[in-house]
């Protein structure tokens, strides 16, 4: 079982006591059952898909949002080289999930010539909306509507926990590295500049 299964002082769920059919930020319904607001469906995609892998549903709402990765950092109290950022790239036209540290910049030839790619250049948002049923701000690692290829930064191994955004900017998750890996079947590259 991942170290992140152990309760965590993040952002609580996500919770009201009236009934309310207010939108997602995102623009997907948002929806009550009792006293508890159910997520997204592109958050319940995340969920379901942590679940069914064996994964602790670590899921928070974070009120104001975090586009960012500094932005996830400054809500939650870490480090920003913890939060996982799920960026979409095109390895010579096919998608590819890049999970890298927020501390670091994708070096698309270094990584390009790691992987043996011609190039590999940053996805469209109309191309990361297609590949992972997500806008970008809020890409998941998991919840896609088909698996993609993903590779992950290997100093993200240097942080006990990590965060990752769960479908939308206003929702994340709490893993480890050795978790993520296993979510993904993510290749361990290094992603940054040397």
């Amino acid at each position: 079982m991942p170290s992140c299964c152990a309760p965590w002082a993040g952002p609580a769920p996500r919770t009201s006591s009236r009934a309310s059919s207010r939108p997602e930020r995102d623009g997907t319904p948002g929806i009550l059952s009792g006293v508890t607001e159910q997520y997204s469906a592109r958050t319940e995609s995340v969920r379901a898909a942590l679940l069914a892998a064996g994964h602790p549903d670590t899921i928070r709402h974070v009120p104001d949002g975090a586009k960012t990765a500094a932005e996830a950092a400054a809500a939650l109290g870490c480090e920003v080289g913890a939060i996982a950022n799920s960026l979409v790239f095109l390895a010579d036209g096919a998608p590819l999930l890049v999970l890298s540290s927020g501390r670091h910049r994708v070096d698309t030839a270094g990584l390009a010539e790691r992987l043996g790619h011609d190039r590999i250049s940053r996805a469209t948002p109309d191309e990361v909306l297609a590949a992972t049923g997500q806008v970008i701000g809020g890409v998941s690692p998991v919840g896609h509507p088909s698996p993609l290829v993903t590779v992950i930064d290997e100093s993200l191994a240097a942080y006990p926990d990590l965060f990752a955004a769960a479908g939308t900017h206003d929702t994340l998750f709490r893993t480890d590295f050795a978790a993520l890996v296993a979510l993904t079947g993510a290749r361990i590259v290094t992603t940054s500049a040397a």
